[in-house]
């Protein structure tokens, strides 16, 4: 379990994904985070301390479960503060990955950390997800936007039998998926790697029981 800063940059400096370029961008998000948190409340002010345990490495840890070759593109639902999008973004450039955003002045924000890490491949998409129109994608994540069942009812258009499911969720993790009702899936959970009382859910989804996705 990663307790400290330092065991965060110290787990972060162990991924194949890390680099020096990678470094830069994660040092350059931070400090825009700070600032911008001053202006809108991306994150609590209480976790801005453990920035890089509480949401760097919360974010980044996802990368385990997924490989380089069937991660692109990378669907996050409700990317708000770009978590874990942005981290995504940054460890992985060459990953095409697709923020789903609603709210204006995030919207604004995200797009300027994108330009000033120079994310070619990032993109937000400034919209409600019910008006983002379908896609398959390779990977689904979803950090605190919603109960799984809404969730994969919001979502489930945009997953293959192939996409790959991240979902971060609290301490009821298990709880959630064991009263999960309706959907086939291969879902299990993960534990995390930030939080004791926190899991990962992480499968793949073929569709609504006696119906299976195209």
């Amino acid at each position: 379990m990663i307790g400290t800063e330092d065991e965060a940059r110290e787990w972060l400096a162990t991924l194949p994904e890390w680099n020096a370029e990678a470094a830069d961008r994660l040092d350059v998000l931070v400090e825009m985070l700070r600032v911008e948190n001053e202006h809108q409340n991306l994150v609590s002010r209480a976790s801005l301390d453990e920035i890089w345990r509480r949401h760097i490495v919360d974010s980044a840890q996802l990368l385990q479960h997924v490989s380089r070759e069937t991660a692109s593109p990378w669907f996050d639902l409700g990317t708000g503060a770009g978590f874990p999008g942005l981290v995504i973004a940054a460890l992985r450039p060459d990953c095409e990955v697709l923020m789903v955003e609603s709210r204006a002045r995030r919207i604004a924000w995200l797009e300027s950390v994108c330009r000033n890490l120079g994310l070619q491949r990032a993109k937000v998409l400034g919209a409600r997800l019910e008006l983002v129109p379908s896609q398959p994608v390779c990977v689904i994540s979803a950090r605190a936007f919603a109960p799984l069942p809404r969730l994969l009812e919001l979502s489930a258009r945009f997953s293959t039998a192939d996409t790959t499911w991240l979902l971060p969720k609290g301490r009821s993790t298990q709880q959630e998926l064991d009263e999960l009702a309706g959907w086939e899936h291969l879902f299990h959970v993960e534990q995390s790697l930030t939080d004791p009382e926190a899991g990962v859910v992480v499968g793949t989804l073929a569709g609504r029981k006696g119906r299976k996705t195209k």
